[in-house]
């Protein structure tokens, strides 16, 4: 039972960091909109169900996109058209066509990464506030 709670808990933390990188890029207007802090936690949860669902069809037909330049290329236009499916699903997020899908995943990757960086950091005790 603590496992599945601690389960919990890290997927609703992981839901909530997603939906704020969102919502900064949105902020940044960098090929995606978003109309408030909601519609970014939303879309973060939707963009996880089918990135999900995309990766489980790819391994299923087995295709594995792990490595590599080719794998990292794959991946962004995986991400690119999650975001063009997801701005159909989620009222209030617009992803401004498909260059503004493929600038908005190299954005919400590169905040991913400099968010990730930044507690990794602190957590170690090399960054202190």
């Amino acid at each position: 039972m603590e496992l599945t709670i601690g389960v919990l808990i890290g997927i609703a933390l992981a839901g909530l960091i997603s939906g704020v990188i969102i919502w900064i890029v949105g902020r940044l207007g960098l090929g995606l909109v978003v109309s408030g802090f909601v519609p970014a936690l939303l879309a973060a949860f939707v963009i996880a169900i089918l990135s999900g669902a995309i990766t489980w069809l790819l391994t299923t037909l087995g295709l594995n996109v792990d490595g590599g330049v080719i794998g990292g290329i794959i991946h962004l236009l995986i991400a690119a058209l999650v975001l063009l499916l997801s701005s159909r699903i989620v009222p209030g997020m617009m992803v401004q066509g498909p260059v503004g899908a493929l600038v908005a995943a190299l954005a919400i990757g590169a905040v991913g990464w400099l968010i990730n960086a930044l507690l990794s950091l602190f957590s170690a005790g090399r960054l202190t506030f």
